[in-house]
């Protein structure tokens, strides 16, 4: 049986854009990207743009969280747009035909780099470096990729969505606090 995937979430503000594989079952059950419980995407994201109120976003409504993504200026898609799959594993797609990634510098004007989540992903990074942005892989954001810890990920996530997202005013001067108050420090 054929699956189909799921529309993108972009905008013209999108900076940059979180690919995944396809979604999962649980994914495709919801129409949500990331729709199982135990995959750690929107923690991971909300642990970066918004970590004060990260557990009260997790646990809000997809509408809100696509909603505060978006505003952040990240995007979120998946490289295929249909394919095959028993179960939700990525080594069990097969007859995979790509979305329009070509397409996504018209879509989002803005849009500065690419961000692979996973192997599956990433394994297709040709056709996203063609668009001449940066491109990153991340490690999975998938229960799956229980080799990485919480924490690692974080910092791989951090390291490569940092530099292109845009921070609620609120976080800049949180961010900004911070820094002043380290630099503020002197080596003894």
């Amino acid at each position: 049986m054929i699956l189909h995937g799921l529309p993108p979430l972009i905008a013209p503000n999108t900076r940059v854009l979180i690919l995944g594989s396809f979604p999962g079952v649980k994914s495709l059950e919801t129409q949500q990207y990331y729709g199982h419980p135990q995959n750690n995407f929107w923690k991971l994201v909300f642990s970066i743009i918004l970590p004060d109120r990260r557990q009260e976003i997790c646990a809000s409504s997809y509408e809100i969280r696509s909603k505060l993504l978006i505003e952040s200026s990240i995007g979120c898609w998946d490289v295929y747009a249909s394919c095959e799959r028993e179960g939700s594993l990525d080594s069990a797609i097969r007859n995979a035909q790509l979305n329009d990634l070509a397409s996504l510098k018209k879509r989002c004007p803005k849009l500065q780099a690419i961000a692979h989540n996973g192997g599956e992903s990433y394994s297709h990074a040709k056709h996203t470096e063609a668009l001449g942005l940066p491109i990153y892989k991340l490690p999975s954001s998938s229960p799956a990729n229980a080799s990485w810890s919480f924490e690692r990920k974080l910092a791989a996530w951090q390291e490569a969505l940092l530099p292109h997202i845009e921070l609620t005013s609120q976080e800049k001067n949180a961010k900004s606090a911070k820094g002043t108050q380290k630099s503020q420090k002197k080596p003894i």
